[in-house]
């Protein structure tokens, strides 16, 4: 997690990347939208049986930061080990199958049971509304509402992004929104930690 960069992410301290967490259930895309980050195109993948990690760049607003991204399996038999990979984050990234909708349920709870455990107060979530290529995905919107991200803590930010694996549509967006929830958040507990 602090491995020294060559470019380092304007506003943040120290030479580390952003770590972020991909997860989601069991085939909604997580390692495919990893792929797609690294390698700029899509990639045909078998599900994960623990874990992958990629350092990727980004370019926001005139820099490009480094994202070391975990993505974790999303079994049914794998999801308590998602905390274990969740400590200490900068981000969440909750990947969802928007073409799923019998799952949809599943995912909600799954993404309330993470985002409020103890470790994950107020870490920014970014839920990844995947499959828009499908004609029968969800909107991010409609996605939004069915996994209840009013009810996530209002220390949490949040935000919803349509996006495809397939094509890489809503990715660079999306992430440039989760970068922009993670400055936010350090520049909040740096304003509270002079307050005390």
């Amino acid at each position: 997690m602090g491995n020294q960069l060559t470019d380092m992410a304007p506003g943040l301290p120290g030479p580390q990347a952003v770590h972020v967490v991909v997860v989601g259930l069991d085939s909604a895309g997580k390692t495919s939208l990893l792929y797609r980050l690294k390698l700029r195109e899509f990639v045909e993948t078998i599900p994960t049986k623990g874990f992958n990690m990629e350092r990727i760049k980004v370019s926001v607003g005139g820099g490009s930061p480094a994202f070391q991204v975990w993505d974790v399996g999303g079994q049914e038999k794998l999801r308590p080990l998602w905390r274990s990979y969740t400590r200490r984050t900068d981000g969440l990234v909750f990947v969802v199958d928007a073409a799923e909708a019998e799952r949809m349920e599943e995912a909600k709870a799954e993404l309330h049971r993470i985002s409020r455990a103890a470790e994950n107060q107020g870490v920014p979530v970014l839920v990844l509304a995947n499959k828009q290529d499908l004609d029968r995905a969800a909107s991010a919107s409609e996605v939004e509402k069915v996994l209840a991200l009013h009810e996530l803590s209002s220390a949490t930010l949040h935000h919803t992004q349509g996006c495809s694996a397939l094509d890489g549509r809503g990715l660079q967006p999306g992430l440039e929104k989760l970068y922009e929830m993670i400055l936010k958040r350090k520049r909040m507990l740096r304003h509270s930690k002079k307050k005390r």
